[in-house]
């Protein structure tokens, strides 16, 4: 189940830094959301995070 961040850690997220202003955006605030919504599937689930992805240290086996 997945939540969408509030409104203030999305603008906090959508500004721009410098490098990113440089490279422009479309939509800054949409991805802010999607990236948000993402890490907090991430840190809501380590477990599967760890599982799914090989850069996500893990305990050793």
């Amino acid at each position: 189940m997945t939540s969408t961040p509030d409104e203030s850690r999305i603008d906090r997220r959508a500004e721009l830094l410098p490098e990113e202003q440089t490279a422009g955006s479309a939509d800054p605030e949409a991805q802010a959301e999607a990236i948000l919504e993402e890490s907090d599937e991430r840190t809501d689930d380590p477990q599967g995070t760890r599982a799914d992805s090989v850069q996500t240290p893990g305990p050793e086996d």
